[in-house]
């Protein structure tokens, strides 16, 4: 026994010798990751802009709360998902829960396609909630042990723009789709692909990341979490700002997501021009996190994320006095500016506060929070607007965005500046030697 013991520590030490973390370092796994987040994005990318429809043309649904209930579904499933999936990273390995992630979405483009009733397509949100958690929590934690202390933000940037421009890209072929060939089940045969080649490139080529972690972890110098869940939830001061921010910031994309197409039909605006406008926003979001996620490795993650919740809150308000395609177009490009902003900066700065050890687990709660602001959003939006109006559900959720911004604003602290300084220190101390 002790030989084997001996053995394995003997080639886990000869592989941990030939691990090396950096993006260039890592490249080749670090672009297949990337492609296969894009594959992940798009199976949200199905029903972003026509699933509000089928519910009201085909299963003749009317209540607001009720044709928000998938993403009710959606994102209390996803979110615990997150949460398992941090919990579960250091165990059962990243690979692993990758690969059983795009098992679990295999059912859904079926569902979507075939649904004989709503519950349906409640099912398919159930299963589509466990892939997204699986899949993408995976590839994020996968993505920060490969590149390392450096390039944490364009890291970030790089695989959130993958996941949302395919959100885009997807959500406006299936609204073209719908338009020229019906709701279904045309639409959803772009589900089928994405989970092939999700399934094969993950199963086959993705290797995994557990030891770059454990090289980290040799030398970092971040402490450990007393208690990794409740720290990250809000007791950390930069933590629990990033955790509030990330709620906040779904909550409002999960309004996006069920009202913004009904607010567009109510307006006239056919199905291909509501596909145009839901795209714009998630298409600007992926391809500005190409360089938001860069500026986070440089400026202030504070600053980024203050402004960043802000442009969101002022646009969203902005929407209630949108009249033409190009008003609706214009605060769609502000809201993906604004979220750009924060998005690769969210899980950056987790990196950035949290122990290698504690990481994955760190981003697993986060994650949690953040996509419960998806039911949550969906749940508050669609009350308000029954009780009371679409545009009133839209003010309100405008109103907390701002008011996360200031959260942001007056409980965080500059971590970024901060470590620049001890930096700065350290190099002119080594020179002095």
């Amino acid at each position: 026994m002790c030989y084997f013991l001996t053995s394995d520590g003997h080639q886990n030490k000869k592989l941990m010798t030939k691990v090396k973390l950096g993006l260039k370092e890592n490249w080749q796994q670090f672009t297949l990751l990337v492609i296969i987040n894009a594959f992940v994005g798009g199976m949200v990318g199905l029903e972003r802009s026509i699933l509000p429809r089928i519910a009201e043309v085909e299963f003749h649904i009317a209540a607001k709360t009720a044709i928000l209930s998938f993403i009710v579904v959606f994102g209390i499933t996803k979110a615990l998902t997150n949460y398992f999936t941090g919990a579960l990273a250091n165990k059962l390995g990243r690979k692993n829960l990758l690969v059983i992630g795009w098992v679990i979405g295999i059912p859904v483009p079926l569902l979507l396609m075939y649904a004989p009733d709503w519950n349906w397509i409640i099912a398919a949100n159930i299963l589509l909630g466990i892939n997204q958690g699986l899949t993408w929590s995976s590839t994020v934690v996968m993505k920060i042990d490969l590149v390392g202390e450096k390039n944490r933000g364009f890291a970030m940037g790089l695989n959130e723009f993958a996941g949302y421009i395919s959100v885009a890209l997807i959500g406006f072929a299936t609204g073209w789709i719908a338009t020229e060939y019906g709701l279904r089940p045309y639409p959803f045969y772009l589900g089928i692909g994405l989970v092939f080649l999700g399934l094969v490139g993950s199963w086959l080529f993705v290797k995994d990341t557990k030891h770059h972690s454990s090289k980290e972890g040799e030398t970092s110098q971040v402490s450990m979490l007393k208690n990794i869940f409740i720290d990250t939830s809000w007791r950390h001061k930069n933590l629990g700002s990033v955790t509030q921010a990330g709620l906040i910031n779904n909550l409002n994309d999960g309004m996006a997501w069920g009202i913004f197409p009904i607010l567009l039909a109510t307006k006239g605006f056919n199905l291909q021009e509501i596909g145009i406008i839901t795209a714009v926003y998630p298409g600007i979001w992926g391809i500005g996190q190409l360089f938001t996620g860069k500026m986070a490795d440089f400026y202030s993650k504070k600053l980024m994320l203050f402004w960043g919740m802000l442009l969101q809150g002022i646009a969203l308000i902005l929407f209630i006095w949108a009249s033409s395609l190009t008003n609706y177009i214009a605060l769609s490009a502000v809201l993906g500016i604004g979220t750009a902003m924060v998005y690769p900066t969210f899980l950056a700065t987790i990196a950035e506060n949290t122990h290698p050890t504690d990481r994955a687990k760190s981003i697993g709660t986060f994650r949690l929070w953040r996509d419960l602001g998806y039911a949550i959003g969906a749940i508050l939006t669609g009350i308000i607007a029954d009780l009371f109006s679409i545009n009133a559900s839209i003010i309100f959720i405008g109103a907390l965005t701002m008011l996360s911004a200031l959260i942001i604003l007056f409980r965080m602290s500059d971590y970024q500046k901060t470590n620049h300084i001890k930096d700065s220190s350290s190099e002119f101390e080594l020179h002095l030697k």
